[in-house]
């Protein structure tokens, strides 16, 4: 199999054809291509030499046409426009994001990217490529910006000035405070960091106002929480209708492992299942221009419902229908009904191969890299009169995760030790943390969905102020971390709780969701070994909230304690039976002192 550095070194110049010309993978300048694209690099002659095309049909699978802006570009363009004399540390996002809009590229590279925005009028994902990502035991996935352009206006000029507004986004991303942050926990210094900018076609198609993919999907060789008979090892899938957003922030999705595609859903009720399953989706606007804001990720994008997507003839192989005559939920659009976004024409009905696609890039990847693997893709099925219907997977990223082979022994009788303040048997990670004097905890007797945003900057603070004090902390909070959907949890980026060695999700009467899984924080959590606990209300175990609020406070606010107990703080993660505990030694001693 061809050497990753051979590929990269072999990458052909960019000849300002982008659609029409001999390669479909070029590069720009002569610096390094940072970890996204050279893992793409890799992936596409992976993806030659090792997919058998007879076994797919009628899948096309390659990767999404690009051309790289090398870390030569980013260098020249910092230091002709002194951007590394800004105060960074002192400065909003927003106010960094306004330097760099009225900074000039470098005069060498407008020529190519004028050529390129000449002949493509099609939308353009401009996504980072940090060099920083290239190592493996840390990668930077979601730290960094991307931004989509509908690409799609009448004249070059106003193409070409959104192309240019959208590369220095993602330069400025570099510097952007989660990006800080996360550095300085690898123990890398943050100027480091340089950036090299992918631009590449967004996988999708147009649907009036909207272009996006029928769906979109992230998949691991290793699965955190499996259920039923799935295994660990036998990896696990999340798929979601449009862009692939939905998914990385944290929002509601599809997951279940490639292993049993068909297994019923984790539902108790059809009504659970309509709650539960995505209902709404992202897509680029291709439509009336938006509010100009050039610092946004989300500038050119657009939400919708599963109404304008039945509308837009995407759900027959993505939905199944609710039928109350029947009671049942059947696979299809054929009933009437409310529609449920559970892929079952893929998975269950099997009309396109995709799960088994999704397996054998999975086994391919992980045999290359030899390291459990996460990909991304996207796909787009189309149907046509005259011709068999066809589907495409554009294969977007592949990257490693960290899986600690550290041998832990957790066992049911350890769930219930004395010293336990919190167990679970639903846990991610494996390892040992006995470093941890703090706890941060969102205080129970207060929390509401509806102020989720305002915990997650009461935490922010708390957060900064443990970090720079290096003091990593026990962090317990209510639904689902990270997510995009306030109601769903508390909102936070990694930059908020960088700080915490293990984590807790916890569930209350009217906090009550399903597990998270498939987004980019939590692949961030994971490659920095930090434990993740699901504990719920209404389970076996139970936090001792109790002997929480009989210890010392240090500070707190309306929604958030912060608190250090006397006693030291263990965490045991037993990653071959998800069994974890949090101990605190000599707990049992103090109370009996304290009675």
């Amino acid at each position: 199999m061809t050497d990753l550095k051979t590929v990269i070194a072999d990458l052909p110049a960019f000849d300002r054809h982008f659609w029409e010309g001999t390669f479909r993978f070029t590069r720009i300048g002569r610096g390094a291509l940072g970890g996204k694209a050279s893992g793409l690099a890799f992936a596409k002659d992976l993806l030659a030499e090792t997919i058998d095309a007879s076994a797919f049909s009628d899948l096309d699978v390659n990767i999404p046409t690009m051309a790289v802006i090398a870390t030569d570009c980013f260098d020249e363009f910092i230091a002709r426009n002194r951007l590394g004399e800004l105060r960074v540390e002192e400065l909003p996002d927003d106010h960094i994001g306004r330097a760099f809009q009225q900074a000039d590229l470098p005069v060498e590279l407008l020529g190519d990217l004028r050529a390129l925005i000449e002949q493509v009028k099609t939308p353009l994902a401009i996504r980072s490529s940090s060099l920083l990502e290239d190592a493996l035991n840390r990668p930077f996935a979601g730290v960094y910006g991307t931004k989509m352009i509908p690409n799609n206006q009448f004249d070059s000029d106003t193409r070409f000035r959104r192309l240019t507004e959208a590369i220095k986004f993602v330069y400025a991303s570099t510097y952007f405070r989660e990006a800080r942050d996360y550095i300085k926990t690898t123990g890398r210094d943050p100027s480091e960091e340089k950036m090299a900018v992918i631009m590449q076609e967004v996988v999708g198609r147009r649907h009036g106002d909207r272009f996006y993919p029928d769906l979109s999907g992230v998949a691991r060789s290793y699965n955190f929480y499996p259920t039923g008979p799935a295994l660990p090892e036998e990896g696990v899938v999340s798929l979601a209708l449009g862009l692939g957003k939905t998914i990385v922030d944290g929002g509601v999705s599809w997951t279940f492992s490639p292993a049993y595609p068909k297994k019923p859903p984790p539902f108790g009720s059809v009504q659970e299942m309509l709650r539960g399953t995505q209902t709404e989706f992202w897509a680029v606007n291709m439509g009336k221009p938006p509010a100009y804001d050039p610092v946004s990720e989300t500038e050119y994008l657009v939400t919708a419902g599963l109404k304008e997507a039945e509308a837009d003839d995407v759900l027959r192989f993505l939905a199944s229908t609710f039928d109350p005559a029947r009671d049942r939920v059947v696979p299809g659009l054929g009933a009437h009904g409310p529609r449920i976004l559970d892929f079952a024409p893929l998975l269950v009905l099997e009309q396109f191969p995709i799960n088994h696609l999704i397996n054998a890039l999975l086994k391919t990847a992980e045999n290359a890299l030899g390291a459990n693997v996460e990909i991304e893709f996207a796909v787009t099925i189309q149907e046509s009169r005259n011709e068999p219907t066809r589907a495409r997977l554009g294969f977007l990223q592949v990257r490693p995760m960290v899986v600690s082979e550290q041998i832990v022994n957790v066992s049911v009788e350890d769930l219930s030790d004395p010293n336990a303040i919190l167990a679970s048997d639903a846990v991610m990670g494996n390892g040992i943390a006995d470093n941890i004097h703090d706890i941060v905890f969102v205080r129970p007797e207060h929390f509401s969905p509806m102020q989720t945003p305002v915990i997650a900057q009461q935490l922010d603070l708390i957060n900064q102020q443990l970090s720079e004090q290096h003091r990593p902390f026990l962090l317990i909070g209510f639904g689902r971390w990270g997510s995009s959907h306030p109601s769903l949890g508390i909102p936070v980026v990694w930059s908020q709780i960088s700080g915490a060695r293990a984590i807790v999700e916890a569930t209350l009467p009217e906090m009550n969701v399903e597990l998270s899984q498939g987004s980019h924080f939590f692949h961030n959590l994971s490659s920095f070994r930090t434990s993740y606990f699901m504990v719920r209300h209404d389970g076996r175990f139970a936090i001792d909230w109790d002997w929480l609020n009989r210890q010392p406070i240090v500070q707190e606010t309306e929604f958030v304690r912060h608190v250090h107990p006397t006693g030291t703080l263990t965490v045991r993660v037993d990653g071959r039976s998800r069994r974890g505990v949090v101990l605190s030694v000599g707990r049992t001693q103090a109370d009996e002192k304290e009675k």
